[in-house]
């Protein structure tokens, strides 16, 4: 996806942008935002990472980006550098777009790579400008590196800090940059505050050519900082309480497909992320979740957040039970010691920790056939996009190219990723290739009562079994 509207964006005078940290989002925001008529620069200290995009190619799976890349490097609007001075010397405004990963044995956010990154944009800097977050991080991390910013830049520069949170989904990432649901923007200055805001106005300009409104709101550092945290926390919750339900519609005959269609109707509720499965993963959701109740609980607010330790286990507990519910399906129950399968051939369909991408950071699909490997399986793994990064993650499995060597010869066929493919499976075509027909569904997207009518043993989440078996 493309925007054609570079006269009508390109026609007021912008801030120069640098967006420092060229992962899934700096370097989305970095290319987004020169299709959107700015001038840009996106900086990163793996220099291979730089060296592909200088070159056109993006590093990771996302739909329609490399395309726009191609074209906002011939523009001459978008480069990349690994030289923070360069920056330095070119931007108004910079982004931060650095990791937050978990700390290593401790839930709280590690913010190693914002400090570094951030003091030394600040030695190399020789004017004012403005300094925004846009990575997730713990509430109090703006004032704090406000004070990086003082004790690093040149006396009498003024720098100042401000925090404008993003809210990427990956697979849909460039739609979320030129298309935002909505702007959170926090400053500590007119000044500040008119610079970001001329820092979003393509995003606007592009609004008001499609005649859409782009909700905006000014709001207080830590009011910023605790947005992102807040969403992923409470859409975590909502995730985890529909797989609970799922567990109470196994065990005494409901339909946990119904429950939440006729639930979803509620206005209160909604029906996004209602869809039971194997749970959540991903880059953010986990992290987030264990990163806010840990700083509650450094700031004296642990009490109030305690349900979030539970959401998490209910979550882990989902790979779990997904294992035990495979084993039943190949008629291997767990004993004491959990199942064995040993001689058990099962497919694994799906990597990622979603369809349209290829990241595997705390992939259930890929913990699952992990554990089913644990388990002695002979497991077999396939994924449109995201071979490559699980077979360094997780080399201990079997890897094939295509779904047809996927199913040769199954025993049983596990849906872990909801990617289109596996969604259109035939199971007249998949029958003739399978050595059994049995198939779990840990995403529920196939129609469980087809599947039985061609002679499946079908496996689903949070159905009445009984009635397709």
């Amino acid at each position: 996806m493309t925007t054609s509207t570079d006269s009508h964006l390109t026609s007021t005078p912008r801030p120069r942008l640098s967006f420092i940290g060229c992962g899934y989002l700096g370097a989305t925001y970095a290319i987004c935002f020169a299709e959107l008529g700015y001038e840009v620069i996106g900086f990163d200290i793996d220099k291979n990472k730089i060296e592909d995009f200088s070159s056109g190619t993006v590093p990771f799976h996302e739909p329609g980006l490399p395309d726009l890349l191609k074209k906002n490097l011939d523009s001459g609007r978008l480069r990349f550098t690994t030289d923070s001075g360069e920056i330095a010397d070119f931007a108004d405004v910079h982004f931060i777009c650095v990791g937050t990963p978990q700390r290593p044995g401790e839930a709280g956010a590690d913010l190693s790579y914002i400090e570094s990154s951030v003091s030394d944009l600040a030695r190399k800097l020789t004017r004012k400008c403005l300094i925004v977050g846009k990575s997730t991080v713990p509430v109090g991390t703006a004032t704090w590196v406000q004070e990086i910013v003082d004790a690093n830049a040149p006396a009498g520069l003024d720098v100042e800090v401000g925090w404008s949170p993003e809210f990427l989904q990956e697979s849909n990432a460039m739609h979320d940059v030129l298309r935002p649901n909505r702007i959170v923007a926090a400053t500590q200055s007119e000044w500040a505050r008119n610079l970001l805001r001329a820092a979003h106005k393509g995003v606007m300009d592009l609004a008001a050519l499609e005649d859409r409104e782009v909700p905006v709101v000014e709001t207080d550092l830590a009011t910023a900082e605790l947005v992102k945290v807040a969403a992923n926390a409470f859409l975590s919750t909502k995730i985890s309480f529909i797989n609970s339900m799922s567990d109470l519609c196994e065990t005494t005959g409901g339909n946990i497909t119904d429950l939440a269609r006729a639930i979803g109707y509620d206005a209160r509720i909604g029906n996004k992320f209602l869809r039971a499965g194997i749970g959540f993963g991903g880059g953010c959701l986990p992290k987030d979740l264990r990163a806010l109740a840990a700083r509650a609980e450094e700031l004296g607010a642990g009490d109030s957040f305690r349900f979030l330790h539970e959401v998490d286990l209910i979550n882990t507990r989902r790979r779990i039970r997904a294992v035990r519910s495979i084993a039943e399906l190949v008629d291997r129950p767990a004993g004491p010691a959990g199942p064995n399968l040993e001689g058990i051939k099962i497919t694994c369909l799906g990597a990622t920790f979603k369809a349209d991408t290829d990241d595997i950071r705390d992939s259930p699909a890929l913990d699952i056939a992990r554990k089913l490997h644990a388990a002695r399986a002979d497991v077999t793994v396939y994924d449109p996009k995201g071979l490559d990064n699980a077979e360094k993650a997780a080399p201990e499995l079997n890897y094939v190219k295509s779904l047809a060597d996927a199913l040769k010869d199954a025993d049983a066929v596990c849906i872990l990723t909801p990617w289109e493919e596996f969604r259109n499976l035939n199971p007249e075509a998949v029958a003739s290739e399978v050595s059994k027909q049995r198939v779990f569904d840990g995403m529920n997207i196939l129609d469980g009562a087809t599947w039985v009518a061609y002679g499946w043993t079908y496996r689903g989440v949070g159905h009445d079994l009984s009635v397709t078996e």
